[in-house]
């Protein structure tokens, strides 16, 4: 009878494992990649023209997620969530941009899973009590001379404060940018320890994660209708 019951439970463990890499290899959807400004294949490089300076505002097209390992019945695996709900404003004087903040519908990040996105909204991130997340600059950002191309890109370092579930603290965000001209593109990651944000462990039964993560933005900005473009000066 023990022999039985050694063999059942071993049995139960192949299952439960070898279920779990058909369902991660197979069945689930691999994780979206990380955002990036690659441009579609051939895309054509124009000059852009004008100044940069003025307000600008987010627009569709945006969005901000979290990726983060899991581990899966002893699978490794990633999670990401994403949403395009994100609203923002972003103000340049001369080469610098003064003013920049975002808001996020937390309520509204969606995996591919949807047990794991109502331990998101629930318990994780506590979306009834702290339905937003934010982040605004804190420091002026030196953006250079303006572009000679759609393709050029350039790397900032950007201080802010940054808040989640309710707790705002300093960060700083690497970030990347290019404009064409139309729109301002940036994309960039923000390493996140859960503990500095009072966020619960996220593993539940059957699934652990780490203790961090990542926030990943792709922001598109384009001028606010009250402040059109101005010619850059020869």
């Amino acid at each position: 009878m023990l022999v039985v019951l050694i063999g059942a439970v071993v049995v139960l463990a192949i299952l439960v494992v070898g279920g779990t890499a058909l369902y991660i290899n197979v069945i689930k959807k691999d994780a979206p990649e990380e955002f990036s400004l690659a441009q579609p294949g051939g895309s054509e490089t124009v000059a852009p023209t004008g100044s940069l300076a003025g307000s600008w505002a987010i627009a569709p097209g945006s969005e901000v997620g979290y990726r983060v390992k899991e581990n899966l019945f002893g699978q490794d695996t990633t999670a990401a969530g994403r949403t395009k709900q994100v609203s923002g404003s972003l103000t340049i004087d001369g080469s610098r941009a003064s003013k920049a903040s975002f808001t996020v519908q937390m309520a509204t990040v969606t995996s591919d899973e949807s047990r794991r996105d109502s331990q998101f909204r629930g318990r994780i991130m506590d979306t009834d009590t702290f339905p937003t997340a934010t982040f605004t600059l804190a420091e002026p950002v030196d953006i250079g001379a303006v572009p000679t191309d759609s393709k050029t890109t350039r790397a900032v370092t950007a201080k802010g404060d940054l808040t989640l579930r309710g707790k705002t603290r300093r960060v700083t965000m690497t970030l990347q940018s290019r404009w064409d001209g139309t729109s301002i593109r940036t994309v960039g990651q923000l390493p996140i320890v859960f503990a500095d944000y009072d966020v619960p462990n996220p593993s539940f039964p059957g699934v652990s994660t780490e203790d961090h993560g990542i926030m990943e933005v792709s922001l598109i900005f384009t001028r606010s209708a009250a402040a059109p473009a101005t010619t850059a000066s020869p």
